[in-house]
């Protein structure tokens, strides 16, 4: 069994479609900076209302990443 070390950071995503799409956005975003990216947990989620309509969803997000050796 490997004995890898892991660090957890929290970002926000959004978008105008949907959460499954604020959370797409916000994992693509997060792989062009950091590699070896593992897991994802929603920590909450939220909206921002315009016009009494839905404007932007936003998701929050822990990501779990292997540190280099």
């Amino acid at each position: 069994m490997s004995e890898h070390v892991y660090k957890v950071i929290e970002i926000v995503g959004s978008s105008t479609e949907s959460t499954d799409a604020a959370i797409r956005n916000a994992i693509e975003r997060a792989g062009k900076t950091l590699k070896h990216l593992n897991w994802f947990q929603v920590v909450e989620t939220r909206g921002h209302i315009e016009d009494g309509k839905v404007a932007h969803f936003q998701v929050v997000l822990k990501i779990g990443f292997r540190l280099e050796d």
